[in-house]
């Protein structure tokens, strides 16, 4: 196997390997921390490295695995077991600094884990370091005024989305084998799909959030960021909240026989705004859908149009009030970086009335939502992620079609309505754009639909060859 074929092996191929004794955890620690070593110059994906902390873990976990069979000391904790990972940076990790991409928190090195890291470890997986983000994950490119903008692996002058831009980056360069970010209005789905990986956020609820920094209650996510859906389901399965007899993630997609999917094609709001190359690429992925037996319904989603307001009011409100208990705004004003001080100046100003506006709506959202779905008796809705490809990086507005739009509203456009209605979504790479850049395919279900996503996007995956960026 070659170092290239290595860093971008699956999480099952390395799990042979370990079982197999043929590569041990320690082994893959070292080789990774050398090409974070190599790449994050140029990429500045992470923003700590616990090389330290890995070894320790990466030792502990070949003590277990290559301990003798029946012996007392050996234990097979699953498929995470040493296998290297990362954070983002607003994900509590005890005795290792926390930033979350904020001068405020430059030196914040908290007490204890996050839930989610605390589930990670007790499953076996190594951690790495701690990723780029944008400050405080309010935002889509991470760009991010303290620590240097994230940059994306397929084209250095583009960002990597936002705002786990940072463990985008660092799972398509092949330095580590998946990541945990949060998404709040599309921070783990834009990413994956501006770098050319898989995103999944969860339904809302189904993966703690306790000890991560705070965006919007309402609205927040911690989900995983991967090179397919297979490693996708197996870094979910270990932070997961299951239901009575619900199987394990991975088991359930690979166990599934099931063929000729039902999907939704929606008629307006998502197609609205598209840059031609990801229309192309788009229009292909559901070719490919078609081919491989899905029926693809044309449908119209109730009240779609305004979950993009509905989210930015309820966003900003909650944002803002999280900073106001937190002590830091408006005390620090003078600390935030230019453009999230601008949303938390909008915070402040969101009425009572329009905030409580913006949560009926998301009740009747959620409503029309399932009852559409269960009347066109449809598996999941299949919608672009973003609009455009990656933007170049400081570049406020993109031209899609001669108009001018915002680049933070076009990337959160078709992201907002499953985090309004806590809907489980999943991004997958659909193709590349003729400058070879990665366009994501989304698919959207039901409330604690994840297994079927993950068995439609692995099945999408059988027709779509997996590639890695031209990075060093």
């Amino acid at each position: 196997m070659t170092d290239s074929d290595l860093a971008f092996a699956s999480i099952e191929q390395i799990g042979r390997l370990f079982r197999k004794r043929k590569l041990s955890p320690v082994e893959l620690t070292r080789f990774m921390l050398a090409r974070i070593e190599q790449l994050n110059a140029k990429l500045n994906a992470y923003l700590t490295v616990t090389a330290e902390l890995a070894l320790a873990q990466a030792k502990k976990a070949e003590a277990e695995l290559f301990a003798p069979r029946g012996g007392k000391s050996r234990r097979d904790r699953g498929p995470l077991h040493g296998i290297p990972i990362s954070l983002k940076d607003n994900i509590y990790t005890k005795d290792v600094r926390t930033t979350a991409g904020s001068k405020i928190l430059k030196d914040f090195v908290p007490e204890h884990d996050a839930t989610v890291v605390a589930e990670l470890k007790e499953a076996g997986a190594v951690v790495l370091g701690k990723t780029n983000l944008h400050e405080f994950a309010y935002g889509v490119t991470t760009n991010n005024p303290h620590f240097g903008p994230a940059r994306n692996p397929w084209d250095l002058s583009r960002i990597p989305g936002g705002s786990s831009g940072g463990s985008a980056a660092a799972v398509a360069a092949g330095l580590c084998y998946g990541s945990i970010g949060t998404d709040t209005g599309g921070s783990i789905r834009i990413p994956a799909a501006l770098c050319g990986i898989v995103g999944l956020k969860p339904t809302f609820g189904r993966v703690s959030v306790t000890r991560v920094v705070p965006l919007s209650p309402r609205l927040d996510c911690v989900g995983p960021l991967a090179r397919s859906s297979g490693d996708a389901a197996a870094l979910l399965d270990a932070i997961f909240v299951r239901r009575k007899k619900e199987l394990p993630l991975r088991r359930a997609t690979k166990s599934s026989s099931r063929q000729g999917f039902r999907l939704g094609l929606p008629k307006t709001f998502f197609p609205e705004v598209l840059s031609p190359d990801v229309s192309s690429a788009f229009e292909e992925g559901v070719r490919v859908l078609r081919k491989q037996g899905a029926a693809l319904e044309p449908i119209s989603i109730p009240l779609v149009e305004e979950t993009e307001d509905a989210g930015n009011q309820i966003a900003w409100a909650e944002a803002t009030h999280c900073h106001e208990q937190a002590g830091w705004y408006p005390a620090r004003a003078k600390d935030y970086g230019e453009d999230v001080l601008t949303r938390l100046d909008m915070g402040a100003k969101v009425p009572a009335t329009t905030y409580l506006k913006a949560m009926q709506l998301r009740d009747s959202f959620i409503e029309h939502f399932h009852a559409t779905m269960a009347r066109a008796k449809l598996d999941a809705l299949v919608v672009p992620t973003t609009p455009v490809p990656a933007p170049k990086i400081a570049e406020e507005t993109t031209a899609v079609c001669g108009t001018n739009h915002p680049t933070r509203a076009l990337l959160l456009r078709n992201n907002r309505p499953a985090n309004l209605g806590g809907l489980p979504a999943i991004s997958v790479p659909c193709g590349r754009t003729t400058e070879g850049l990665p366009v994501g395919l989304q698919l959207i279900g039901a409330v604690m639909d994840e297994a079927l996503l993950l068995q439609i996007a692995q099945a999408f995956e059988l027709a779509r060859p997996l590639l890695h960026p031209p990075l060093a």
